[in-house]
């Protein structure tokens, strides 16, 4: 097969392989003994051609690899000499001397292979431009690995059209996948697809970037760049990227191939399928012993951060810290659970420790905002945010917070801009289409909050929050069955995920106010009762339990609780006006009673001829006071009973709009906790 064929890799025109028969093989250099003295013939070169002389190769590996006479060494000729000089000093990453014996090599033979390694040379001591120039000239235009090398230059140097007219707009080489490549290697197909994936990634054009890196992991699965491009950006939607999993061929990979498919299987996104991902994992730890292996652990962070175990997330993030301090895959998850559980002073070291080992990642700024976050410097917070986006635009967690940042401060325009950027360029996580049904939800636009709610919910089913946030919005729709199953849901996925019941008390409460608007009382104050086992200085609790103590008629009580809810918060309004009726409720009562003895009285009276106005003096001067309000009511005054067209649930709603309100579409909007940060 030709040396520039892309279904080849670089490892076809190495120079560690040379003059190559049916029979050649890859070898890998003995073990190098500290003690060279004992072995006074070792060679130290890094890497070495099974083709240098046979009793050189017999002796490098201690006879272990006789050569037989059908694999006659071919000496090798000066420019192979001169090669293997050059990439053993560029493997040592002596620049110096790669760029000038290659530059001496490229000379003699003007082989378009040997002006890639020179130019592979330049790329990896900085030298972009140099080795551009170099690549560029119609000798080297049907060298597959030149194009691709002079694409990933002008791609460092931000020239990104002029990349893709190197690179081409579309894979000029497609054709039939399945050739398989002999030699092991990455198909250069393959590794040019991905290059124009990341080139339309850096032009915003993120909808062809996806299609350009599946079409390279299509070509040769070995390809994980683009695998992990699609993965770790949340480019596809868990369904597209169980069905890409389907479609790969594995087989590529020779032996290994079983070995690949579990691992990339433990790279995918955890929203469903986790059977599936917990059958790899374990397959992993017991036939290939990668227990410890530092990326299967962040598959397993990745799972318990997607489940709410913030606690259990944490846990392994540290483990992984000690086994690798430095490692920035795991810091996204490691950060967050930090900012859910209140670890400011951990947040603040890591966020130090990255500033000095890693001053221009985003994953730095990231930390510094999230700690900001956490300590309520929201507008430092978001001039972190912002520094680590325009870092990597593609960096989901930094937009994410930077939306954060206007929607803790109540500013819906700005905060729904952010999050829509953050849902345009990651579509396979579910949360900025929740966060963004939240914002709208807050304005309430019912509408749009249904349509990005439902959008996040096809994504992810499970997730507690969302599963709240629908129940709210059937809640104020006013369908209070529908509300109540997602409640319901929400409570039992909480549950399951055995997360701390202080986090989703509000579903308690929420449900509380479905089963009062309901009219089934005592499963109202079932719910109310718990989120006070949880918390008991919630003045909301307390005033909707005072309100369902009034509408069941059990005054006393509710004026006992209203009593507490104002111990805890003195001018709560609501508490306040609902204590007034509870007390205007019961002074009705008490009236009530006393003029039944009072009538009681007046009749013996009338039996004798006696006027029941003249007699009021006789009456007990207890009764003389408390007659006035029933002979003059109090202006608009009115009592739990007077008015049966008039139901309690409006109390909450006099509050806020008067007397006069017959509106209840929005009742009680006070006094229920939405779990909406």
């Amino acid at each position: 097969m030709s040396a520039n064929s892309p279904n080849t890799s670089t490892l076809t025109i190495s120079p560690l392989v040379t003059k190559k028969k049916s029979k050649d093989y890859f070898q890998t250099p003995p073990f190098a003994p500290h003690n060279t003295q004992q072995n006074p013939q070792h060679h130290h070169r890094l890497f070495s051609s099974p083709n240098i002389s046979k009793t050189t190769t017999t002796t490098a590996t201690n006879s272990a690899h006789p050569l037989s006479n059908e694999d006659e060494e071919i000496p090798l000729t000066q420019a192979d000499k001169l090669r293997l000089w050059r990439h053993d000093a560029l493997m040592q990453h002596h620049y110096v001397t790669a760029i000038y014996v290659g530059d001496k090599v490229l000379s003699l033979t003007d082989d378009p292979n040997d002006a890639f390694w020179l130019a592979q040379v330049h790329y990896s001591n900085g030298n972009y431009q140099i080795a551009r120039n170099l690549l560029s000239g119609p000798k080297f235009e049907d060298s597959v690995s030149c194009r691709y090398l002079a694409g990933l230059c002008l791609i460092k140097l931000e020239k990104f059209d002029e990349a893709l007219d190197i690179i081409g707009e579309v894979n000029p080489f497609k054709a039939d996948h399945s050739i398989k490549n002999p030699d092991g290697g990455i198909k250069l197909e393959a590794s040019m697809c991905y290059l124009r994936g990341l080139i339309y990634s850096k032009q915003n054009n993120f909808e062809k970037a996806k299609e350009c890196y599946k079409e390279a992991v299509l070509v040769d699965v070995k390809c994980f760049e683009a695998f992990s491009e699609l993965v770790s950006n949340h480019l596809m939607t868990p369904d597209e990227e169980w069905e890409l999993l389907n479609l790969l061929n594995f087989d590529d990979a020779d032996n290994n191939n079983e070995l690949v498919k579990l691992l990339y299987t433990t790279r995918l996104n955890k929203y469903k399928n986790v059977n599936l991902f917990e059958e790899a994992e374990q397959r992993l730890k017991d036939e290939y012993s990668l227990n410890e292996n530092v990326d299967i652990l962040l598959s397993r962070a990745d799972l318990l951060f997607i489940q709410c175990r913030f606690q259990q997330c944490l846990e392994l993030c540290e483990k992984i810290i000690q086994k690798d301090e430095l490692n920035l895959s795991v810091l996204p998850n490691y950060l967050s659970c930090l900012h859910e559980l209140g670890g400011k002073n951990k947040l603040f070291l890591m966020a130090h420790k990255l500033a000095e080992n890693y001053p221009n990642h985003c994953i730095t700024w990231l930390a510094i905002g999230i700690y900001y976050f956490s300590i309520k410097k929201t507008n430092d917070a978001r001039m972190f945010f912002s520094k680590a986006s325009m870092l990597n635009p593609n960096f989901g967690p930094a937009w994410i917070g930077f939306s954060h940042t206007f929607a803790a401060e109540g500013e819906h325009e700005q905060a729904i801009s952010a999050y829509a950027t953050a849902s345009r360029l990651f579509p396979g996580i579910h949360l900025p289409n929740l966060f963004l049904g939240m914002q709208y939800l807050q304005m309430n636009n019912l509408t749009l909050a249904h349509e990005y709610l439902m959008s996040s919910y096809f994504i992810c089913p499970t997730d507690p929050l969302l599963l709240n946030e629908l129940g709210v919005l059937y809640y104020h729709r006013a369908q209070l069955s529908k509300a109540e199953s997602f409640f319901q849901r929400a409570l039992g996925a909480a549950k399951n995920l055995d997360s701390d019941a202080k986090a989703w008390s509000s579903i308690h409460c929420n449900l509380g106010h479905v089963y009062r608007r309901l009219n089934i009382h005592d499963k109202a104050l079932n719910h109310f009762q718990k989120v006070l086992r949880i918390s008991r200085k919630d003045v909301n609790v307390h005033s909707a339990i005072g309100l369902l103590y009034l509408k069941i008629g059990k005054i006393s009580k509710a004026i006992e609780v209203l009593h507490i809810a104002l111990s805890i918060q003195p001018n709560d309004p609501i508490a306040l006006d609902l204590l007034n009726k509870s007390l205007e409720s019961n002074l009705h009562i008490t009236n009530k009673k006393l003029l039944s003895d009072n009538l009681s009285l007046t009749g013996v009276r009338q039996s004798s001829n006696i006027a029941f106005e003249s007699s009021s003096s006789s009456l007990p001067p207890k009764a003389q006071v408390l007659q006035t309000p029933l002979n003059k009511p109090v202006k608009n005054l009115k009592f739990i009973g007077e008015d049966k067209k008039r139901d309690l649930d409006l109390i909450v709603e006099d509050l806020k709009r008067g007397e006069d309100s017959s509106d209840d579409d929005d009742d009680d909007d006070e006094i229920m906790e939405i779990e909406s940060d």
